[in-house]
């Protein structure tokens, strides 16, 4: 085995990006409507999560492959009405 530390590699890192488009519109002086479209890791890169997605263990068959990840990309529509 030599001299290397247990995990010596390390699984692929993060990136990120989340994006909100909003549209406030007055209807009335007391009523209020907005729109908004949130996206959650808006580019859809593979999220995953940490040093136990890769398998470490040395004496498995699936060592050094990816085991879980996070959401892929996620897209939400809000509508508020405020009176």
């Amino acid at each position: 085995m030599g001299n290397a530390p247990r995990r010596f590699f390390y699984g692929p890192g993060l990136e990120n990006v989340d994006l909100t488009l909003a549209k406030v519109s007055r209807l009335t002086e007391v009523k209020t409507l907005e729109l908004r479209i949130e996206a959650f890791n808006a580019f859809n890169h593979a999220q995953f999560l940490g040093p136990a997605t890769v398998d470490g263990e040395i004496n498995d068959a699936h060592f050094g492959e990816v085991v879980s990840a996070d959401a892929p990309r996620l897209i939400q529509l809000v509508a508020k009405f405020i009176f």
